[in-house]
């Protein structure tokens, strides 16, 4: 019997994961691969890209990276050249790159902080969708993915800058989904929750008591690991969530169900 991890359902296209280098976009890199992609590799972190090309090297698809800021619109449009010149399509678009930023009251927030977030979470974004848009349309459409967060919907204290970027994030693919809906390219967005990135693992080995808090209050009473997130970025990726457009899927271990439990 063939598992969700050995389909070949994505042979043949051609796949953009931004983030690819660590984390969740390591992870969407090599399932994509796994199921037959070929998979393009983006991340500003050369070295974390080629730990991602070693992993895949024995999986049905083939992986190729690029090391891209995707908040430089030169870069991004460089990039999206790159895949138009040795693939002639773009079939799947995940656009995964994010960082946290720092932890401020706003009257304390360091505005080039606040900016810098935005261009990474937010503005890379935008430019992902206005350079994969057109190469989708040139092939017959296709699915771009791109990852919010829970703080899309709640207000993390301290988190500013991170919370209005993924607020933006979900603001612009329901922009992205209304405006392609119709000519076949579905865009829709990932909201994780607590996942046990490098990224977050390294802030937890800093506070460890505020990480198992945290970690205490999901009603799974644990994080994701970055596969299932990247699972779930795939998923809404294929055929199987044809008729979901500008969607917002929380995978979160029951994080924003609110209540309590008796």
């Amino acid at each position: 019997m063939t598992t969700y991890t050995e389909r070949s359902d994505f042979s043949g296209k051609t796949v953009l994961v931004t983030g690819a280098g660590s984390g969740i976009g390591r992870e969407a890199t090599l399932g994509f691969a796994r199921r037959g992609a070929l998979v393009f590799a983006a991340d500003v972190n050369s070295e974390g890209l080629n730990q991602t090309l070693v992993l895949s090297e024995a999986l049905a698809g083939s992986v190729r990276t690029k090391q891209v800021d995707v908040s430089k619109e030169a870069q991004v449009a460089g990039l999206l050249s790159y895949i138009e010149a040795e693939s002639g399509r773009l079939d799947v678009a995940f656009n995964n790159a994010g960082i946290t930023g720092g932890a401020y009251r706003i009257e304390d927030y360091p505005t080039d902080d606040f900016t810098r977030v935005l261009d990474i979470n937010l503005k890379s974004v935008f430019l992902g969708l206005k350079y994969e848009v057109p190469l989708m349309l040139r092939s017959d459409g296709g699915s771009i993915v791109n990852t919010a967060s829970v703080a899309a919907l709640t207000g993390p204290g301290g988190m500013s800058a991170y919370a209005a970027s993924k607020h933006g994030v979900h603001g612009l693919t329901r922009v992205a989904a209304m405006e392609n809906a119709a000519r076949g390219i579905r865009v829709n967005a990932i909201a994780p929750g607590w996942t046990e990135t490098p990224m977050v693992v390294a802030n937890s080995q800093q506070n460890p008591a505020f990480a198992e808090l945290a970690r205490k209050a999901i009603p799974a009473k644990r994080g994701a690991t970055p596969a299932e997130i990247a699972d779930a970025a795939i998923w809404l990726s294929s055929a199987e969530a044809s008729y979901l457009h500008g969607h917002l899927l929380v995978v979160d271990g029951g994080m924003t169900i609110g209540g309590f439990e008796i």
